[in-house]
């Protein structure tokens, strides 16, 4: 199994810095990328960081990485309060599976308050910005520390 953590980020979220700063701050996505990217390696984890706005290459990407990534962390930005197929691409993950947010989606609208995605995540993570990405990179190194070994 690789060291690779898989990180997915769903629509709009090629549009951080511009699309509502004041919620989602001014951080692009190339910005937590790098960080992400720093963070894992110093973790002695690669980054697979991958955007798109289209739910099927979000669910082409996770059936794709079965069985050969050690981990998923998924912004799955607003199909997080709708897609179903998203949550199930997520359940048939074989690694842990850290669901993470840039706003605390509790302090929004109600709509947000659902999470599909929460339903097949190990864990979550919302509403500390672009460090968000750290504190789920740090999640996923203790939880693969924790493992039993003869996977």
């Amino acid at each position: 199994m690789s060291k690779t953590a898989l990180i997915l980020n769903g629509p709009n979220l090629n549009m951080l810095s511009v699309r509502q700063p004041e919620i989602y701050g001014r951080q692009t996505l190339g910005d937590i990328e790098a960080m992400a990217a720093q963070k894992a390696a110093s973790l002695g984890l690669v980054s697979d960081f991958r955007q798109s706005n289209y739910e099927g290459e979000l669910i082409g990407w996770l059936h794709e990485a079965r069985g050969k990534i050690a981990g998923v962390i998924i912004n799955g930005a607003g199909l997080t309060h709708t897609s179903v197929a998203l949550m199930d691409a997520l359940m048939l993950m074989d690694c842990p599976v850290l669901e993470v947010h840039l706003s605390n989606i509790h302090k929004r609208e109600p709509f947000r308050h659902v999470s599909y995605i929460a339903k097949a995540a190990t864990g979550s993570i919302a509403g500390f910005g672009a460090h968000t990405y750290i504190l789920a990179l740090d999640a996923l190194a203790a939880l693969l520390a924790d493992a039993p070994k003869d996977k």
